[in-house]
């Protein structure tokens, strides 16, 4: 069987944009960290180039406005631009007309700092849920043909839409939806889409998962985020759930990315799924 190409896709912020530190570090407090991200990304646009791999970088408004160097790098380096929003609010908290804004902002940064015409969107948090499903018709009017912001699961409090079918749809709402990826077991369904289930999961856990996917012939979204590569940034008092997801195995990624890289083919949105 010809192998199938997958994914890669990165959520380009900063450590301290994540949703597990909200309420520890407000937004009005992130000029005042230390940031990271440009260490970090260009860690992982040395990995990708290694492999010859193109990925999407679902860009964060709020970091590009401050690094936009750091954007056209990623661009320079063969890499799809796409949007994660402006300021890392999840939808379950917004208005339709604020979403609108911070989808709107972000894009008129990212086009001061690509070329490219951005065509994807990720949510924070994944948050596009039924809650939130007003947001596709939003992201259509503003042009974004596709989206990868849908967990097809019901365990996670804070996103998920379980029954949600597990390949790439047309939604007659709005755009074309790329949902996270899962395998399902013993009537389960496993993410193996990266970021913290590829950190707590061993390795060959993931690989397996990935190959059934794969073996239906359905290609996976894998995602990380910069600060998944750095062991040494800084450590915050948070409780103890949320400081296993966030800081475990943060030592072991970038290997497990090595060999991620060479088990499975992956490109970038734009370059599997042309109709977009």
């Amino acid at each position: 069987m010809t192998p199938v190409t997958n994914i890669f896709s990165v959520d380009l912020e900063d450590w301290f944009c994540v949703q597990n530190l909200n309420g520890i570090i407000p937004r009005d407090q992130w000029e005042k960290c230390e940031s990271r991200v440009e260490r970090n990304t260009m860690v992982l646009l040395d990995r990708l180039s290694k492999h010859n791999v193109e990925g999407t970088f679902f860009v964060l408004g709020w970091v590009a406005e401050r690094y936009p160097d750091l954007i056209r790098e990623v661009e320079r380096r063969g890499h799809e631009i796409a949007t994660h929003g402006y300021s890392h609010q999840l939808l379950t908290y917004m208005t339709p007309e604020e979403y609108r804004a911070d989808l709107g902002r972000s894009l008129e940064v990212l086009a001061r700092c690509s070329s490219q015409r951005v065509q994807g969107f990720r949510a924070p948090s994944f948050s596009v849920t039924r809650k939130t499903w007003w947001a596709l018709e939003i992201m259509r009017d503003a042009g974004i043909s596709y989206d990868s912001s849908i967990f097809p699961v019901g365990f996670h409090p804070d996103y998920g839409i379980p029954d949600f079918p597990l390949s790439v749809q047309q939604l007659p709402e709005g755009p074309l939806e790329l949902p996270m990826s899962c395998a399902e077991m013993f009537g389960r369904r496993i993410p193996c889409s990266g970021g913290g289930y590829f950190r707590l999961f061993p390795y060959p856990v993931t690989r397996a998962l990935m190959r059934q996917c794969n073996s239906q012939g359905r290609p996976v979204v894998f995602y990380i985020h910069p600060w998944e590569v750095d062991p040494g940034q800084p450590r915050v008092q948070m409780p103890a759930s949320k400081k296993f997801r966030h800081y475990n195995n943060l030592d072991k990624t970038l290997e497990r990315i090595d060999r991620l890289l060479e088990d499975f083919r992956f490109t970038s949105v734009r370059k599997l799924c042309p109709q977009v």
